[in-house]
């Protein structure tokens, strides 16, 4: 199975698995990635199964170059028909991407940082957000739904969102200097971090516990089961195979109005 669908009404919500590509060895074999070093011509021969699979052209596949950072970029309408440099360009050092128009596939690129779709079905949006360690503590969820907020109209108490494969508790293991960043963000610190030896986070409950924060309401928000460390074998994980290895891309295409 090339993606694993979420049930979010309004469009299709997805990430990717391992599963269907033609990429070899660690990017085996379902990479769509050009940013972790995997053969080019498997990078273009998988983004083109995706863009069958979602019945889209490879210019309406839209992904960033991530650097742990905290921008959040609209995609607009004639983001298009830029030529492929303009929106490379565009896209360099984003890692959260939102739009509100239909046919466009945004997503980010994820193997143990945690992948948030950020859905606002009254004003027909979305968001896509990478949120690794760096980009939880900065709290980048937050300034995607602010940034929604501002773009769109969109209200927290309206958003459904879920938050994608990624590291869980047990196998996110931190030495004390990213404790003592996550305490000194504000974290609840008993509520996401266990004592196992050393620290061990829990990523994903840092950006549930961002997004009720912002108001959305806690049944509205899905949390993924899967550990990528723990189930490897399915999605890929960076700090299991290391960062020479494939990405999961997780993705929102809204359907027409």
């Amino acid at each position: 199975m090339m993606i694993s669908r979420y049930a979010l009404e309004g469009g299709c919500f997805f990430s990717t698995t391992r599963h269907g590509g033609t990429s070899k060895g660690e990017y085996s074999s379902f990479n769509i990635n050009e940013y972790c070093g995997d053969d080019a011509a498997d990078i273009a021969a998988n983004r083109r199964l995706l863009c069958e699979e979602l019945c889209i052209d490879e210019a309406h596949l839209v992904m960033p170059h991530q650097t742990h950072a905290t921008i959040v970029r609209q995609i607009a309408e004639d983001f298009v028909h830029l030529p492929e440099n303009i929106r490379k360009m565009i896209l360099e050092g984003v890692d959260a991407v939102m739009t509100d128009v239909s046919g466009i596939c945004i997503g980010v690129s994820t193997a143990d940082c945690i992948p948030i779709i950020i859905y606002d079905p009254e004003h027909h949006a979305v968001a896509t957000v990478h949120a690794g360690w760096r980009g939880t503590v900065a709290r980048i969820a937050e300034k995607a739904i602010k940034a929604m907020a501002l773009t769109y109209h969109t209200k927290a108490e309206d958003l459904h969102c879920v938050i994608g494969p990624g590291i869980s508790l047990d196998n996110f293991e931190v030495g004390q200097e990213v404790y003592q960043e996550f305490a000194e963000a504000g974290f609840d610190m008993d509520t996401i971090a266990k004592w196992q030896t050393k620290w061990h986070i829990d990523l994903k409950e840092c950006n549930r516990q961002q997004l009720v924060e912002m108001g959305v309401k806690p049944e509205n928000i899905e949390v993924s089961n899967i550990c990528t460390v723990a189930d490897n074998q399915d999605y890929f994980s960076a700090r299991k195979q290391g960062i020479n290895s494939g990405r999961i891309f997780t993705g929102a295409l809204l359907n027409e109005e």
